[in-house]
């Protein structure tokens, strides 16, 4: 049993309980949706000991619609395919879709916390307070509940899609009267909210094509507010997820020139002409923002349902202003902007916060401290969950050939603290990209660090 700890002075957050219980045998993984999961059954694979605080009163995280952190809308389905989405050892069944809803994800996680038995493991109504390091070593780690605890190590993998962004002329930031409603792509659940409205969504990436996908069919009037133009691929091709044919064309090692032209080729014969759809051309290269994937989108501007507008200028008492210098009045305004990037329970300072987000090796390796560790921390061109599993997979081996003090594990340190991240393709330089990774090319360095390291 875990031995209460005296507690030698208080920390910055004021006047601590006394005793402080201790766990530093055990890793202290905070979040137990997709990132958590993976993590927490790769350290009891590694047989090291492992605490999951978990927020909400169930696990799912972002993929569970019935928990507050939730940010899925009834109708989303995954963008991309199952195969390349899915956990490295636990395959979804052959008989799901494609692209799954996100009750099928759910059960996914279900069925995967119960094949390797992780549900002991996690504490649910565990919200994390603030994590500091412990002068003596470890981290001290203060729930929600004034719990404190001293943990050997710490993961992070509460995600990152929480803290809405707004555009800087929206009421919400610059309390503009506003007689329309605004909310955040994650605040929109059904399309009942948009029934009879004029409704303008703002943002072209997957959530706000999905939202003003859906809008048209509902909505008296959607329009669509693009700052730039973007590349927009369907989910098939002949029948294919679209993902698993450019990952045929990864594996043939076609360079990127060549897949750049084949995929405009399946672009065009799939959607047609860009001309009669009202979409701007776009300003960069194929793959060199985040792939929005969407099917309905060409679609419903070719049915006239839907029609694209520039960036917007300002608010007005009842719209907004374009910059093309066009007013249109709106009863809702839908902002799919994004995500800040903010844990506010950490101190920036541990995580060797620059220019806009954390410096870590591959996303998850602080450069010079063994014992913190962040899960999920990035945004792919396709699935995300198996890279997830990759890192932590790579992560408890690491921690497992740090305490051996081996060789590799010491190449490996090295390795970290020469911060060496570089990517095949130069993303344009937004906050929308600031955690963007080729899926590709990253996975295949987890893969080469995770069997270098004994």
């Amino acid at each position: 049993m875990p031995t209460p700890l005296a507690r030698p002075k208080p920390t910055a957050w004021g006047d601590p309980p006394t005793r402080v219980e201790d766990r530093l045998d055990r890793v202290a993984v905070i979040g137990a949706g997709s990132s958590g999961l993976a993590m927490v059954k790769n350290l009891r694979e590694a047989r090291v000991a492992v605490d999951c605080l978990e927020r909400e009163s169930d696990l799912g995280g972002n993929w569970n619609a019935a928990l507050p952190c939730s940010r899925v809308i009834a109708s989303t389905h995954l963008i991309s395919s199952k195969r390349l989405t899915e956990y490295l050892d636990h395959p979804m069944p052959e008989e799901w879709p494609e692209y799954p809803s996100h009750r099928l994800a759910l059960e996914y996680f279900r069925s995967y916390a119960e094949r390797f038995g992780l549900l002991d493991h996690i504490e649910f109504g565990a919200g994390v307070q603030t994590a500091v390091r412990a002068p003596e070593g470890g981290w001290l780690v203060t729930l929600e509940s004034g719990a404190m605890r001293r943990y050997g190590a710490l993961v992070v993998a509460n995600g990152h899609n929480w803290r809405h962004r707004f555009p800087p002329w929206s009421g919400r930031v610059t309390a503009t009267p506003f007689r329309a409603a605004e909310l955040h792509a994650g605040e929109y659940k059904t399309p009942d909210l948009v029934a009879g409205k004029r409704v303008l969504v703002v943002g072209g990436g997957n959530s706000g094509c999905d939202i003003a996908a859906e809008c048209s069919q509902h909505a008296a009037v959607t329009r669509l507010s693009l700052r730039r133009g973007y590349h927009f691929l369907p989910k098939f091709y002949r029948g294919q997820p679209i993902d698993a044919v450019g990952e045929r064309l990864l594996r043939w090692r076609v360079p990127l020139a060549a897949r750049r032209l084949v995929a405009k080729l399946m672009i065009y014969l799939v959607q047609g002409p860009r001309a009669g759809t009202g979409l701007p051309r776009p300003d960069h290269r194929l793959f060199e923002t985040h792939p929005t994937i969407n099917s309905q989108l060409v679609y419903q501007l070719r049915h006239g349902d839907l029609a694209v507008r520039p960036d917007v200028e300002r608010l007005t008492e009842h719209g907004v202003r374009f910059v093309d210098g066009r007013e249109e009045a709106f009863d809702i305004v839908i902002h799919a902007t994004g995500y800040h990037l903010s844990l506010p329970f950490l101190d920036s300072d541990e995580l060797n916060w620059r220019d806009g987000r954390p410096q870590l090796y591959l996303n998850v390796f602080h450069p010079e401290h063994d014992d913190l560790f962040v899960i999920g921390m990035i945004q792919p061109d396709s699935g995300q969950w198996g890279l997830a599993d990759r890192q932590a997979r790579l992560v408890a081996r690491y921690l497992v050939a740090s305490r051996a003090r081996t060789a590799s594990a010491d190449a490996f340190r090295n390795r970290k603290r020469a911060l060496n991240d570089e990517q095949p393709i130069g993303y344009l330089d937004t906050p929308r990209h600031l955690l963007e990774v080729e899926h590709f090319s990253y996975g295949r360095r987890l893969d080469r660090e995770w069997r270098g390291l004994r």
